[in-house]
């Protein structure tokens, strides 16, 4: 550029050629042009110094000396001061200009930029112009526009190169910067911009567009912005699901929009979020493996329903929640089934070598095989489908993973447990387990599951589920007993093997270790017009059996008796404990069975359900926690040393009233500790999607001796006869108000139940077995029981 210098000059000083001289028609260019010199930065030449344009100081600008020139700052200044320029022509000479500062020029119009195709730099802020094209400028980098209030045109198409666009603040109705591919800054809020499209422009690092009409914003393909500015505006829509490539933070600020809902799942780190004064917005996604480091505020958004974020942040959002006065919204953890963020997976199968030749394709899968996971933010218990498929995933770090068995001594597991340290390791991490018998166990298990309430005339369905424990293959019956006086069968699948009155048995062969099998049977209650009358309260008592030729390692989970109350009336979102409202405390540190039965009442099908069960783990051993039967695929998750959640993920429920039901059921040990009057209760909340948790009653039971009573049964009640074969006689001594009356067998199980006792001289016995019982009467004085024998 030297060299080009002392040529021009030469041929200007020298040489008889008569120079070129350029054309200024505003006197107030001209001016500043020829205020130009070495103690201002007016012009700028190729050694990037200040300097005098007039070489030659003959008071004119030739084009020699225009082509000296770099950088042209012939503006006002933001101070206050600014330029009398209003017409550009005579720069069209400077066509060796990469930078030109023409802003803060009031009477500035407009002017053919084009000419300038060596501009790199272009600042016309603060000026009258009505439209601008620089689309022939292809070597310009920077362009900046603002704050021109007339501008309603800007052209910008072809310019490959352009990396910052400034231009808010203007009169823009629309804008077009699709072909911007070097585009990393685009500042266009304070416009009238009703839709924007800087989709697939990959280098994108700032966009601003705040405070316009926009009805659509399309960030499709932009991997690397790091700050998002486009509150104010019309949005009713917001898709970030293509900045999930960002390396660094995201700001983001989608306040005042009408967004309904906003989710930034795929967000890897959140610096600031603003989506506050959205009056639509009903849910708001931020599970992303992490929390905003700054701050995040969502107030004023009335019907805003739900905040999805990662379990170990959920207090911090519901904090914020409260804090908003948000009395119908919740935050869980639960638009996702995966960890948010970047997490791995741990995968495989268990199987049980029944033929003790190593574990292949055709051995049985286990189902519900637990794991026990120590290491990192994802301790707890994984317990997998009833498939024997399992996927666990967790976070970075080193974790062990160990199966763990209800009888632990019945097998052998292959390999004992697995370590994995993530990242290091690829994932997914697929590891299988192999289970082979320990010796010779018989163990079989039964159990009832009330499918529907039990109601006065109407049809009560019920699953008999039977499972072998044990590490034997084992053939047997199975068989309920119940009142045929106030229930008839209806049906049964499969179908029954032998029925007599009062007994349904079916056959079994074949059943493998950890098989479960399950008969649905259906049964009609009496109405109150049949005779024996079945009303609200009347409690329907079950007892199933399961038996083969092998005597049992544990015989007490042989027989399952059930006491259902039968309802006029229920709310299908329930928790149940199948033991009843009581227990005696001989069953204090055994299993108790609980359902939890839950119904999609909404409008739409359901595609994720939780099921979130709070363990009281001084009364139960969260430990021992085993499920039994859903009525779809499902997993438990065991976390923060007493949650359970009983996941079932991609369950779309139907909400037609045919069709939208579902249960889980589960056992679990109490606590040995536990004493003669203490209760135990469990609740649960149902998670429908993205809807509030609805929580279901309360199942309280309480351990209670039959030997308490609060005075002499004798005293007050004679009994007879005693042994009874039918009808046993009630007769009372003394003005005692009889209120209801519980029989109970030796087991301390309930077995019948009058609730309406009033004046009632005689209980109904005979489909009682041959036996031993105990009577207890509740009365206006108090309790008191006895025993007698059924023959």
């Amino acid at each position: 550029m030297k060299k080009i210098y002392f040529l021009v000059l030469a041929l200007c000083l020298f040489t008889g050629v008569k120079a070129q001289i350029i054309n200024f028609p505003d006197a107030n260019l001209k001016s500043k042009l020829m205020m130009s010199g070495t103690g201002n930065l007016i012009a700028v030449n190729f050694s990037d110094a200040g300097f005098k344009i007039d070489v030659n100081n003959d008071g004119e600008i030739e084009v020699a000396e225009a082509l000296l020139v770099k950088k042209l700052s012939i503006g006002g200044d933001s101070a206050g001061t600014p330029s009398l320029i209003a017409n550009l022509t005579g720069i069209e000479n400077f066509t060796n200009l990469q930078e030109l500062y023409c802003s803060y020029s009031p009477a500035f119009t407009g002017f053919n930029f084009n000419s300038l195709t060596a501009l790199k730099k272009l600042s016309c802020t603060n000026t009258a112009m009505a439209a601008l094209d620089v689309s022939a400028l292809v070597n310009l980098q920077t362009l900046n526009c603002s704050n021109n209030p007339s501008l309603a045109s800007l052209n910008v198409n072809g310019l490959i190169n352009l990396t910052s666009l400034s231009t808010s603040n203007c009169l823009l109705t629309s804008l077009d910067v699709s072909s911007l591919v070097s585009l990393t800054h685009l500042s266009c809020f304070s416009n009238q911009l009703t839709s924007l499209n800087p989709s697939n422009l990959s280098n994108l690092n700032y966009l601003g567009c705040f405070n316009n009409q926009l009805t659509t914003l399309n960030t499709m393909g932009l991997g690397n912005l790091s700050s998002i500015d486009c509150r104010n505006n019309l949005l009713a829509a917001l898709d970030l699901s293509q900045v999930s490539t960002i390396a660094g933070y995201l700001y983001l600020n989608c306040s005042d929009n009408r967004l309904t809902t906003l989710d930034l799942s795929s967000i890897r780190k959140i610096n600031q979020l603003n989506c506050q004064n959205n009056p639509f917005l009903e849910s708001l996604i931020l599970k992303n493996g992490t929390l905003p480091d700054d701050t995040v505020v969502f107030s004023n958004c009335p019907n805003l329903h739900y905040v999805c974020q990662d379990e170990y942040y959920v207090y911090q959002i519901q904090s914020l929640i409260n804090q908003y006065g948000y009395t119908n919204c919740t935050a869980n953890s639960y638009c996702s089934m995966e960890p948010g963020g970047v997490f791995y997976t741990v995968q495989g199968t268990s199987r049980v070598d029944t033929q003790n030749n190593g574990c292949d394709a055709s051995d049985f899968q286990f189902p519900y095989l637990r794991f026990t996971i120590t290491g990192g933010v994802d301790a707890g218990s994984f317990i997998v489908n009833a498939s024997g498929n399992y996927a666990i995933p967790l976070h970075d770090g080193s974790h062990n993973i160990t199966p763990y068995l209800e009888n632990p001594g019945y097998f052998f597991v292959a390999p004992p447990s697995v370590n994995v340290n993530f990242p290091i390791q690829a994932s997914p991490f697929t590891q299988n387990f192999c289970i082979t018998a320990n010796g010779v166990h018989p163990d079989l298990e039964v159990s009832i599951l009330p499918i529907n309430a039990a109601r006065p005339g109407f049809d009560a369905i019920y699953k008999f589920v039977y499972k072998n424990k044990g590490n034997t293959t084992q053939s047997g019956t199975v068989n309920v007993v119940f009142n045929d006086a106030v229930l008839d069968f209806v049906s049964a699948n499969p179908v029954v093997t032998t029925q007599t009155v009062n007994n349904l048995t079916w056959n079994f062969t074949n059943l493998l270790p950890f098989e479960t099998r399950e008969i649905t049977f259906t049964l009609n209650v009496n109405s109150p017009m049949e005779t024996p009358a079945v009303n609200n309260g009347d409690v329907l008592n079950y007892t199933a059996t399961i038996t083969s030729a092998a005597t049992d390692d544990m015989p007490n989970d042989n027989t399952f008796v059930f006491n259902q109350m039968v309802v006029n009336s229920y709310d299908p979102n329930d928790k149940t404990c199948l033991e009843g409202a009581t227990i005696p405390p001989s069953k204090v540190g055994d299993y108790v069975h609980y359902m939890i039965r839950f119904e999609n009442n909404g409008t739409a099908n359901a595609q994720n359900i939780v099921v979130k069960d709070m363990i009281d783990t001084n009364k139960f051993d969260i430990n021992s926690l085993v499920p039994i039967k859903g009525s779809h695929s499902f997993v438990t998750n065991i976390s923060a040393g007493n949650k359970v959640e009983l996941i079932f993920e991609n369950i779309n429920l139907p909400f037609d009233d045919a069709n939208n039901d579902g249960y889980v059921s589960f056992k679990i040990k109490t606590k040995p500790t536990l004493t003669n009057g203490d209760t135990f209760s469990n609740s649960a909340s149902i998670y429908f999607d993205y809807n509030f948790p609805i929580v279901t009653n309360t199942a309280t039971t309480t351990i209670q001796a039959l030997s308490r009573q609060d005075f002499e049964f004798s005293n007050y009640f004679k009994l007879f006869p005693n042994p009874v074969s039918s009808t046993l006689n009630i007769e009372t001594k003394d003005s005692i108000q009889i209120s209801s009356i519980n029989i109970y067998n030796t087991l301390g199980q309930l077995v019948l139940v009058v609730p309406n006792a009033q004046n009632l001289k005689m209980v109904d016995v005979s489909n009682l077995s041959s036996g031993n019982y105990f009577i207890k009467i509740n009365s206006d004085k108090g309790t008191s029981n006895t025993k007698f024998i059924k023959q």
